[in-house]
């Protein structure tokens, strides 16, 4: 009876993803935002008129031809669990909401993933990265009571972008590396790269790895230049021969990964 050999590709570099959390337009975990992209479900958000004049646009961009009045407007972005992390209520309020979805979702990612940091015995790294901070800009500085209620140095860490990744490290005690990674649009692929090669390397057991962007206020709309990125209609036809551009959104991703050929078992 001749020999049978059992081919396969692995090559003991293997990442595995163990875990996932996110929320997006129209969707508030990953599973909706599975069923919406199976179901070709459109999450963009189409405003009106009165919207844009009562967020003080002006009337004459408004009813510019070039105005695209749409977006993805990423729900309940203002609730947070600050007593689950061990923020006051001021604290939770100055912080930038990409830092407070993040931080939930890295909890979540970590929980869907089924690990217990306080527990698990292993390094569990954080790579990930945030948009531009516009919460700062229209809602932080513009009230300097705001600010002063909680003091400079509290508004600086709840709201730059340097201490996203640190704050998740912190706050749910996890060992590993913990990077603030700021490449673009590409920020969250560069993420995920960096924590691959930490895995790899033996720096950490388990990664994080992600990204978020919210833009506030969400509802603005854009103008859409000829030549530019942005679709003339608001509507985003991805790998169709009608694509004609993309449209702002708001979101955030993060996936826990592990090195499929490492034992990571509860010590």
């Amino acid at each position: 009876m001749a020999n049978s050999t059992t081919v396969t590709n692995e090559n003991g570099f293997e990442i595995a993803i163990i875990g996932m959390a996110g929320r997006f337009p129209g969707a508030r975990n990953i599973e909706e935002f599975w069923r919406n992209l199976r179901g070709g479900v459109e999450s963009i958000s189409f405003f009106t008129d009165e919207q844009m004049l009562r967020l003080g646009i002006a009337p004459e961009v408004v009813s510019d031809p070039k105005f695209v009045k749409a977006g993805g407007v990423l729900e309940d972005i203002e609730l947070f669990d600050s007593q689950l992390f061990g923020f006051s209520p001021r604290e939770a309020d100055i912080m930038d909401p990409q830092h407070r979805l993040f931080l939930e979702c890295s909890y979540e990612a970590l929980e869907n993933a089924g690990y217990d940091a306080e527990r698990y015995n292993g390094r569990i790294a954080v790579y990930a990265g945030g948009g531009v901070n516009s919460y700062l800009i229209s809602i932080v500085v513009s009230d300097p009571r705001f600010i002063a209620s909680v003091g400079h140095f509290q508004a600086l860490i709840g709201n730059d972008k340097d201490y996203l990744s640190t704050r998740v490290s912190y706050k749910l005690k996890l060992e590993g590396p913990s990077v603030t990674v700021q490449t673009a649009c590409s920020t969250s692929l560069v993420a995920v790269h960096m924590a691959c090669q930490s895995l790899l390397s033996g720096e950490c057991d388990a990664a994080l790895a992600g990204g978020i962007s919210i833009r506030i206020p969400q509802k603005a709309g854009y103008l859409y230049q000829e030549g530019g990125i942005f679709s003339p209609d608001g509507h985003c036809r991805a790998f169709d021969r009608k694509a004609q551009g993309t449209v702002g959104g708001n979101g955030v991703g993060v996936s826990a990964k592990a090195a499929a050929g490492r034992h990571l078992g509860w010590r």
